[in-house]
């Protein structure tokens, strides 16, 4: 497949990247420095600003999927996300699959996991803003999306291919933890991407 993933060099979007490279898709990854891309077969960086609709719908533009690895909560203007959303469908690509987070998803009592108590204050800018992106996706009739969201402890750690499968609820294993390493994240997505079974709708994955 022909890949173009936005924020390749980041926390979850290197994962994505070495998985998509390591499976032998041809990506293009568009960041802020390209400098900080390694030499690979099937790489092609691109530096340039996402949250351009313009620039992006250029940079898109002719392949099968785009991988959105931005990270709402440092959006300072509020546009950036629909901005991303619009470059996507002005470049004629129409599967957009998005690095959701854990904060927008239930507990069961019903509430979400950001809105408790002793959610970490660090953490909360970003998950509401990430949450509010679920939000505006879920009013999006243009594109084919997924917002995949992982589980509450997203660490890197060990790809062993294994994974559950969830909807809008956090997903916990028999002890109560809710874990997942970046590296099977990034097999889920990848798996996601070769395979579709979710349209328009987010998922989660965890142990």
């Amino acid at each position: 497949m022909k890949i173009a993933l936005i924020g390749a060099t980041g926390y979850v979007g290197a994962k994505l990247l070495a998985e998509a490279l390591d499976r032998g898709h041809q990506v293009t990854a568009i960041v802020t420095d390209v400098g900080k891309l390694s030499d690979r077969t099937g790489l092609t960086g691109v530096s340039a600003d996402a949250t351009d609709s313009d620039v992006l719908s250029r940079d898109v533009a002719g392949h099968d999927v785009v991988i959105s690895a931005y990270n709402p909560g440092r959006d300072t203007t509020g546009t950036a996300t629909q901005a991303i959303v619009n470059g996507v469908k002005r470049g004629g690509v129409s599967r957009f699959l998005v690095v959701g987070g854990a904060g927008s998803l239930s507990l069961p009592n019903g509430e979400r996991v950001v809105d408790q108590p002793d959610f970490p204050i660090e953490w909360k800018i970003g998950a509401l803003a990430t949450a509010a992106f679920l939000d505006q996706l879920r009013g999006e009739t243009g594109l084919d999306w997924v917002f995949l969201s992982p589980a509450a402890m997203l660490t890197p750690g060990e790809r062993t291919g294994h994974y559950r499968s969830g909807k809008d609820d956090l997903l916990t294993d028999d002890a109560g933890d809710s874990r997942i390493s970046l590296e099977d994240y990034a097999v889920a997505m990848l798996d996601e991407a070769e395979h579709p079974k979710h349209h328009r709708e987010r998922f989660t994955v965890a142990y």
